[in-house]
């Protein structure tokens, strides 16, 4: 556990949880309270394998499960290798593809990989190590027969039509087969309470129905008192979906989102969003938090509660080198200058750059290359763009139009960075 990651006293644990507006639905309040305060709760969540890693979306449950750890109680982590072959309808318009039991089980193993940087699965200092299950375990082996006999049969499909998540897609049209999702779910919660003794399950708001069903399945066949819980949906204030940039999705995995794009899209964050992210996805506490907050009233263009964001998140998904490099990525790109960036963080830096290819053996004239690379529309333009100042190679000007680019010019031996005025920038890769 790191020092940023401070111990919640256990009865202290759901006002923490209010403060930060993490609690958007809950059974039995006053009685939730009172069983977290008086012992160490089991309490799950469920993410299912729909791709081969987690995104920034996932980060908001994860990071709940590790605050309910930090204060003492147990966290099961279910990995859906069998519900993930069926697809969950809540929230989404339209059916899921189906994968192959293959893809899903590979896509498992990855997921679980991820979530053991969060949670403590017994390598670390936490008082109740965490659990990694999937749910393939029990859904995998049983009969179609006796699913609906011993689980089917509890629920009526009068009730289940009630549900939002089935109730949104009427119109459109639902399969039988996420029309069962619901009492798959609802089955998991059964089967951890019975042999776990889970009492509380987590998840985001559209998955109330799914949670709700679950608490009736355990009341109907004998199980104790238990609890659900959701989380409220992210939403930034302009209207735009979190989690997204205009690349695609914020991922977890490195290779997938670069620790660069990860830090620059919480740099980013919303001035009306920062403050509700630092209590959302930090493990600052309240002090902590309402002083950044007065320095950003204070002083919004500083960009302060967004830098710490920025280098919280990173660090806790991807390691303080990660912020690091980051951090040095973002001065390159300001300053213009690129040579003191390792070959990675250049790399990174330069993703998203329009590139072109040129031979290794070639040493081109720099008027050639701007119009090879997109710089400039013609020779023209590229001579004037050059004599008047605006053109720099790897963050130095060139005004000279007999400007050749040499071997020496090439950053880790391959790669030149052409920059048309302050913000255009231009990649070359010298390659075989």
């Amino acid at each position: 556990m790191t020092n940023e990651q401070n111990p919640i006293e256990a009865n202290a644990l759901m006002d923490d949880l209010e403060y930060r507006g993490l609690i958007y639905q809950v059974t039995h309040r006053e009685e939730l309270q009172k069983t977290l305060n008086e012992e160490s709760v089991t309490l799950y969540n469920g993410f299912d394998p729909t791709a081969d890693s987690l995104h920034i979306g996932h980060l908001l449950p994860v990071l709940t499960m590790r605050r309910f750890q930090l204060a003492g109680h147990r966290a099961i982590a279910l990995v859906g290798g069998g519900t993930g072959m069926i697809g969950d309808p809540s929230g989404r318009s339209v059916e899921r593809s189906l994968n192959t039991a293959e893809t899903v089980a590979d896509w498992t193993k990855k997921l679980q990989n991820q979530l053991s940087r969060f949670l403590d699965f017994g390598t670390g200092d936490a008082k109740v190590p965490a659990k990694m299950v999937s749910n393939y375990d029990w859904l995998g082996p049983i009969t179609f027969i006796d699913f609906l006999r011993d689980v089917g049969k509890n629920f009526t499909v009068n009730y289940m039509l009630a549900k939002d998540s089935v109730d949104s897609r009427l119109a459109n049209g639902i399969t039988f087969t996420e029309f069962s999702y619901m009492i798959l779910q609802a089955y998991d919660f059964q089967r951890l309470n019975k042999e776990e003794n889970c009492k509380l399950q987590l998840g985001g708001s559209d998955q109330w129905g799914n949670i709700t069903a679950g608490l009736d399945l355990i009341s109907k066949t004998g199980g104790g008192d238990v609890f659900g819980m959701t989380m409220p949906l992210v939403t930034k204030s302009d209207g735009k979906k979190f989690g997204k940039s205009e690349s695609g999705a914020i991922w977890l995995d490195r290779s997938k989102t670069s620790a660069y794009a990860f830090y620059q899209f919480w740099i980013n964050t919303d001035d009306a969003d920062v403050i509700k992210f630092l209590k959302y996805f930090t493990f600052l506490n309240r002090e902590e938090i309402e002083a950044l907050e007065s320095q950003h009233l204070e002083a919004p263009e500083k960009r302060i509660a967004q830098r710490e964001l920025a280098r919280r998140v990173t660090s806790l998904v991807h390691g303080d080198e990660a912020v690091e490099s980051a951090e040095k990525i973002t001065a390159a790109l300001f300053s213009g200058s690129f040579a003191e960036l390792n070959e990675v963080d250049l790399n990174e830096a330069l993703a998203d750059m329009p590139t072109t290819s040129a031979a290794a053996s070639s040493e081109p004239l720099l008027i050639d290359l701007l119009v090879e690379a997109g710089a400039a529309p013609s020779k023209g333009q590229a001579r004037k763009d050059i004599q008047s100042g605006a053109i720099s190679v790897n963050g130095e000007k060139r005004t000279s139009i007999e400007t050749v680019i040499t071997s020496e010019d090439r950053l880790h031996g391959k790669t030149l960075v052409l920059r048309r005025g302050k913000k255009n920038y231009f990649v070359v890769k010298f390659e075989d």
